[in-house]
């Protein structure tokens, strides 16, 4: 790690956990004195360097290169709310529209998600169809003169109704195309008539929550919305889930070793039976196992995304990574709130709160069980395709 990537993970190390956690209880509270402590730490990051680091230098952001800004991610994951305290939480957003959106499409939107002043939304999984196979998508998408009118129903529409905007996956191709040439991208923003925020899905711990149910009724916007070329909506997705999914890794990492560091302290204060819980052979079996499952998940994703950055094909580590880290954040959270016992349940330590966030891991971008068979398929298909190898 170079002096100056050392010296920005020790400013942003700070400013999470000295800043960003103790304010934690407040902003978990997602009312508006929660949102004045938001804004300014927010403003805080800015004063210190820290926003934005990710964004590409040439629309404004910090031009972090990639794997550089996965090691941040680690610390910014140590806090479920640091990612929104440092802009980073648009940043798959921007990339994916650096990378695929029209000039006009990129002056339009861009400055705004890199400055924090707009926040995007994705309309891509449906309440009728599995959300792990986008080809089974059900919104449609039709040219009528100078627009597309779109007519479907989205749900986990994350965080649209603070949104500027959505971009929402169609089907736009007959189904004599192929079944991944099917779909398009189309950028609508949310004030569209015919755009209904239906609802807030209540969902663990959280109702109302941050997830939104969606209809779009003769949705019309013009033609120019489309987002890359039209049938190529399944590559847009997949260069936004790629990328997210090795965020994802990094983040769950600064969870789990926070919740190890918590797992520790209280096994080196707590006395029960006769001695310490750090003296008691089952919680050496916690420790150890913990430490081992966090740092076999570290050097997975880092080396996912070292393949990344270099342009090899990253999809095997990717999916390993998905299901291997997730499984990781759920066993060492719960092996924490075991070793505090009652305490571990209460809201007096994060450690509950955490755990309902970690269950989450194991089904968006994505669940466990098609992340392990689509892995395996490309294995079975090509065994030199190991990480290994």
């Amino acid at each position: 790690m170079d002096t100056r990537l050392s010296e920005l993970t020790a400013r942003m190390r700070g400013f999470i956990d000295d800043e960003v956690i103790p304010r934690e209880p407040v902003l978990a509270r997602e009312d508006d004195t929660a949102r004045e402590v938001l804004a300014g730490l927010r403003e805080r990051a800015k004063e210190l360097g820290l926003w934005a680091l990710g964004h590409p230098a040439e629309v404004g952001g910090g031009g972090l290169p990639f794997l550089d800004f996965v090691h941040l991610n680690e610390i910014i994951g140590r806090s479920e709310f640091g990612q929104l305290a440092v802009g980073s939480v648009s940043m798959q957003d921007t990339l994916m529209l650096h990378l695929h959106g029209t000039e006009e499409q990129r002056r339009r939107w861009i400055p705004g998600l890199v400055s924090g002043d707009l926040l995007p939304s994705v309309g891509l999984t449906e309440p009728e169809v599995a959300g792990s196979d986008p080809t089974l998508i059900e919104t449609r998408a039709v040219v009528d003169g100078d627009s597309w009118v779109i007519n479907g129903h989205k749900w986990f529409t994350t965080g649209v109704a603070q949104a500027a905007f959505c971009t929402v996956f169609a089907r736009t191709e007959p189904d004599s195309a192929p079944r991944h040439a099917r779909i398009s991208a189309i950028i609508v923003p949310v004030e569209t008539p015919g755009f209904e925020i239906v609802r807030s899905i209540p969902t663990m711990g959280h109702d109302p929550s941050d997830h939104y149910e969606v209809r779009l009724t003769d949705v019309r916007v013009p033609v120019e919305n489309l987002l890359g070329e039209r049938g190529k909506g399944f590559a847009v997705a997949q260069d936004r889930l790629g990328a997210g999914r090795i965020f994802h890794g990094m983040r769950w990492l600064g969870q789990a070793q926070r919740a190890y560091e918590l797992m520790c302290a209280r096994a080196g204060t707590r006395f029960a039976h006769g001695s310490l819980l750090a003296e008691k052979g089952e919680i050496h079996r916690y420790i150890a196992e913990s430490a081992a499952q966090i740092h076999a998940a570290r050097l997975m994703t880092l080396d996912a995304a070292r393949a990344m950055d270099a342009g090899e094909d990253y999809r095997v580590r990717v999916g390993l990574v998905k299901f291997w880290g997730a499984r990781m954040l759920h066993d060492v959270i719960d092996r924490a709130i075991q070793v505090h016992g009652a305490l571990g349940l209460t809201a007096d330590t994060p450690l509950e709160r955490m755990y309902r966030q970690a269950r989450y891991a194991r089904v968006y971008d994505g669940p466990d069980e098609v992340h392990r068979m689509s892995t395996a398929r490309r294995l079975l298909r090509d065994p030199g395709a190991a990480p290994w190898l």
